[in-house]
């Protein structure tokens, strides 16, 4: 028993034993894992270091020769400028010549003048004084009646202007006032498919005409053309309800006064979405946005409206346009100069509803629905009688003079035209030496190609004054007329 138990310590002992030996032999091979990966790093390392200093080595290199080149350009440089101030330096030296040569020159020249006025002086028996003031006189005597004729053409100008002031203040008074004169600018002419219609729209002892009148404000007068119906209103929209209603009736056949009411309501309806349409188009057609509604429907009205023959709405627009591209140019606000000016004439709208001058009144309308001030001074002032203190007030001027003032803006008739073209054509060949005459650019020029062999160079000049006084004193016209006189020689020979 005792011998089994030594055996059992023997054994254990050898068991343990060959654990510590195991263990040893885990730690020997963790150490040289561990030995393998620190060298496997260390080399690592090494040639990461090596890669960096050699990175380092080539970007100093590189930075060593930009240094160069950019010392090599700063030499270049600065024997550029060398051999400039060099060239400035001969420059220079040359002026200072060229500066006492001319000193030289001018008391040469001095001296010159002085001996020969004094050798004309001699010769003439006048002093200096005396001679300028016996050319003056000899002056004064030439040109006497030309300034006469200067003075009565400004005296006449100065009338004409009093003239044209006059008759703006009465036409803004007549727009509101019937007369024949105006004839033309309120009446609309219907067509009608046969004469049986006059009968059914009179009615039964004038029932339905009456209705008619009474429904939408306009005088109907079926009696004074065959075929035609004349819509007689100074309200331009009133007009145009009344041949829309028409046109329905005629269309529908039925005509009697409770129809009649109803069409009228239609035809209202439809005028006034077709206003509120065109007064959109015409604000985006500009490019402006953020007008208030009640302004957009009386910019729309004025598509039914015109002044001296010119659509009212197109002047607008077009002025607007043009407001736009000056305010750009002088560096003014854009979307004020192209919103005044779109609604500068907005007034006109209800000149006939209100008393005022148009730009007063439709100031205080854009003021009353809460429009920028600078936009209300721009309406307001694009007239004479309130001064203008903004740029894009003397902007709204400006185009509304140019859009007025243009070639075939405002209307004229066409047999008037022909007549005052004539006139100035016949005025230039009134003259001798004349071999032909043209009046071009709508009458405000005329061109006349004279004679060489009868009219000389100086004649010329006489001749283009003579004409030009004549056209004054026989004609009558706006503005100027530029009198043009063209003499040409031309040598002509023939190669055989």
């Amino acid at each position: 028993m005792f011998i089994g138990i030594i055996a059992g310590i023997i054994g254990a002992a050898v068991g343990v034993g060959g654990t510590v030996v195991i263990e040893k032999q885990r730690v020997g091979s963790a150490k040289s894992r561990a030995a393998k990966d620190i060298a496997d790093a260390t080399k690592q390392a090494s040639g990461i270091v090596l890669k960096a200093k050699d990175e380092a080595v080539r970007l100093d290199n590189d930075r060593r020769k930009e240094w160069s080149r950019t010392e090599a350009r700063l030499a270049e440089r600065e024997k550029t400028l060398d051999g400039k101030l060099d060239q400035l330096d001969k420059r220079s030296e040359r002026l200072r010549k060229d500066e006492d040569e001319l000193d030289t020159l001018k008391n040469e020249i001095r001296d010159i003048r002085t001996r020969q006025q004094e050798k004309l002086e001699k010769i003439a028996g006048l002093k200096k004084k005396e001679a300028a003031e016996k050319l003056m006189a000899m002056t004064e005597r030439d040109i006497k009646n030309d300034l006469t004729g200067l003075v009565v053409k400004l005296q006449s100008d100065a009338a004409i202007d009093a003239e044209e002031r006059a008759a703006t203040i009465l036409v803004s008074a007549m727009e509101r006032m019937s007369s024949e004169v105006t004839a033309e600018r309120t009446v609309t002419a219907l067509k009608l498919e046969d004469e049986e219609m006059k009968g059914r729209i009179i009615g039964k002892e004038g029932r339905n005409i009456q209705a008619l009148q009474r429904a939408t404000g306009v005088d109907i007068l079926v009696d004074d053309t065959p075929g035609m119906i004349i819509l007689s209103s100074f309200d331009p929209i009133r007009r145009q309800i009344a041949r829309l209603s028409l046109e329905l009736l005629m269309k529908d056949g039925r005509i009697h006064p409770g129809r009649i009411e109803e069409v009228v309501a239609k035809a209202e309806k439809q005028i006034q979405k077709d206003i509120q349409h065109t007064g959109e188009d015409a604000a985006r057609e500009v490019g402006v946005v953020g007008i208030p509604k009640e302004m957009i429907t009386l910019l729309g009205e004025l598509k039914y409206r015109t002044s001296y023959g010119q659509n009212v709405l197109k002047h607008s627009t077009e002025m607007a346009h043009m407001a736009g591209m000056i305010a750009e140019e002088i560096g003014a606000n854009v979307r004020v100069a192209k919103t005044a000016t779109l609604l500068h004439d907005v007034g006109k709208a209800v000149t006939h509803k209100v008393e005022g001058k148009h730009h007063h009144i439709g100031a205080e309308l854009a003021r009353k629905y809460g429009m920028d001030e600078r936009i209300v001074h721009a309406i307001e002032a694009h007239h004479d009688d309130i001064e203008a203190t903004t740029p894009e007030a003397l902007v709204v001027r400006v185009v509304d003079a140019v859009s007025a003032a243009r070639p075939g803006a405002r209307n004229i008739s066409a047999e008037n035209f022909v007549e005052r073209m004539r006139d100035l054509e016949n005025v230039a060949n009134s003259f001798k030496g004349i071999e032909k005459a043209y009046a071009i650019s709508a009458g405000r020029e005329v061109r006349i190609i004279v004679r060489p062999d009868k009219i000389d160079d100086l004649s010329a000049i006489r001749l283009a004054r003579d004409i030009a006084t004549k056209i004054e004193s026989t004609m009558q016209y706006p503005g100027t007329i530029k009198v043009n006189v063209i003499r040409e020689t031309r040598a002509i020979e023939f190669a055989k």
